[in-house]
């Protein structure tokens, strides 16, 4: 891999310099239920913003389901009377499998990616990242594999699943597809730490992007399939950090590898879970800054040139606060043209984790944060 060039920004999130939620949030909406779902979350839109897939704990009467593993649903995301709200939800993902990150196809809208273990993981496996007491934690079962489905034969059985990326032998997850739909964008544990690959879907090639001591993951291409997002546990605190990456292509067009590397964050907080909004300007992610029982969702600058010349670096810059309720307020993400935001949070009445959407508009006088202790680093 080539030489990485990081520029970190150290922004400190003060309390005059956050945005209240009403700035950039109005007539929020709740989509899941925690009386048909014990907990949901990890919500993406469709291409053409009529669909919705999430993962969720199903209930069965008023217990939970048999299955202590997130399932992944689709549902159709219909404009009522009141508002956004779901319908024709259908499962996907086979009975007791664990699955996570679900991705609707940009070019095929009858197809759907995720990861998926397709049978139970083995109880021996231990949570891949837990931050504190465990509170928050996710697990890497090896078993965990990145596969397809098409939703006009989608019946939530092992059969109807096509494996696309991993062995079972290590985690592979954490799955995007380019918007132009040439590119799979994963992470995967094959060498011992989250690093992150691309997949070109015609050759099969696959080519590997971070593999920076720790773990990365949690990858998304910037719209222009020009840079990727992504998490790092790059000191190896469980303090992940916010990064995005400049793509590097050979004569033949092809990635690779990164060619430069900023470093949004850098502090004592867990910020994860960026996502790109449509301009390719901004990232929204979420971070523990308020603390670990009140994550919330900020927006930050993530562009090299805003228009003023001489162009000039703005990656981290202008950090502002989206949501502002208790609880946890996690994994935003943008509907196609930026007009709603779709993220989970424990709002709900019993503090369950559920699926909210709300209009979005950045405000017309925006903050601008100067960044604190900016400095560049060679690496």
């Amino acid at each position: 891999m080539n030489t990485i060039t990081s520029i970190i920004f150290s922004v400190f999130i003060l309390a005059t310099s956050v945005a209240a939620e009403g700035d950039f949030l109005s007539e929020p909406r709740q989509l899941t239920f925690p009386n048909r779902f014990a907990k949901a979350g990890e919500a993406y839109f469709s291409p053409d913003g009529s669909k919705v897939v999430f993962q969720a704990v199903e209930r069965v009467g008023d217990e939970e389901s048999e299955d202590p593993f997130y399932a992944m649903f689709v549902a159709d995301l219909v404009d009522g009377p009141k508002g956004p709200n779901l319908e024709n939800i259908v499962r996907v993902s086979p009975s007791g499998s664990a699955n996570t990150c679900g991705w609707f196809d940009p070019v095929d809208p009858d197809l759907l990616w995720f990861a998926s273990t397709v049978g139970p993981p083995t109880e021996s496996d231990a949570p891949g990242y837990q931050r504190g007491s465990g509170r928050y934690r996710w697990m890497f079962p090896p078993q965990m594999r990145i596969v397809k489905v098409r939703l006009d034969s989608a019946d939530g059985s092992a059969g109807s699943l096509e494996v696309v990326e991993g062995d079972g032998t290590s985690y592979v997850a954490e799955c995007s597809v380019s918007p132009n739909g040439e590119y799979l964008l994963y992470c995967s544990l094959a060498t011992g730490q989250g690093d992150i690959y691309v997949k070109n879907l015609s050759s099969g090639e696959i080519t590997p992007l971070v593999t920076a001591p720790g773990y990365d993951g949690g990858p998304f291409f910037s719209p222009d399939v020009e840079r990727i997002c992504y998490r790092s546990d790059r000191h190896g605190n469980n303090m992940l950090q916010i990064f995005v990456a400049d793509l590097e292509r050979g004569d033949d067009g092809e990635f690779i590898g990164i060619s430069r590397e900023y470093q949004l964050t850098d502090n004592a907080h867990v910020n994860w879970c960026p996502f790109w909004h449509p301009d390719g300007k901004h990232l929204v992610y979420a971070t523990s800054a308020m603390g670990h029982r009140n994550y919330e969702v900020f927006i930050v600058d993530a562009m090299e040139d805003d228009g003023v010349m001489p162009a000039h670096v703005r990656y981290g810059t202008a950090q502002r606060r989206v949501t502002d309720t208790p609880g946890a307020d996690v994994l935003p993400a943008f509907d196609p043209i930026g007009m709603r935001m779709m993220w989970t949070s424990q709002q709900d009445p019993g503090g369950t984790s559920q699926l909210w959407i709300a209009n979005f508009a950045f405000p017309e006088h925006r903050p601008s944060a100067k960044p604190s202790g900016a400095y560049g680093r060679g690496g």
